[in-house]
């Protein structure tokens, strides 16, 4: 016998979660998709949002490694492949969801190989000039 969902509890495809009251939504807080984190990126991309970096290195300065920044409280980890956008190695959502690329991974679920080309170069020209 199924118990009953309490007032902070959602269930979602059999599935107990709590409930996100983070921006007043009644919705399960469940981990981000590569889909979901790419928007984040192409609003970025068409200055709908800010980005900041975290931390004083510049893109530059870190050549082959992580940069991490922050787009209005969500925390990107890009990696810099010497001076290019290669891929997003994990995202935390403000309210706490994450999503990160690990070895399970298939081809195309990178939130950086969901940009067309275009907004891949964008973005790359955008974390220069942080």
């Amino acid at each position: 016998m199924m118990r009953q969902l309490s007032e902070d509890e959602v269930s979602v495809r059999g599935e107990r979660y709590p409930m996100d009251e983070t921006e007043g939504l009644d919705r399960p807080l469940l981990a981000l998709t590569a889909s979901d984190v790419c928007q984040i990126l192409r609003e970025v991309v068409f200055e709908r949002r800010t980005m900041t970096k975290v931390g004083s290195q510049t893109w530059d300065e870190v050549y082959a490694c992580h940069f991490l920044v922050c787009v209005k409280g969500w925390r990107i980890t890009l990696y810099n492949d010497y001076d290019e956008l290669d891929y997003c190695e994990e995202c935390v959502s403000p309210d706490g969801r994450h999503w990160s690329f690990g070895p399970g991974n298939r081809l195309g679920t990178d939130p950086v190989a969901l940009l067309s080309t275009w907004e891949h170069r964008t973005m790359e020209r955008l974390l220069k000039a942080l």
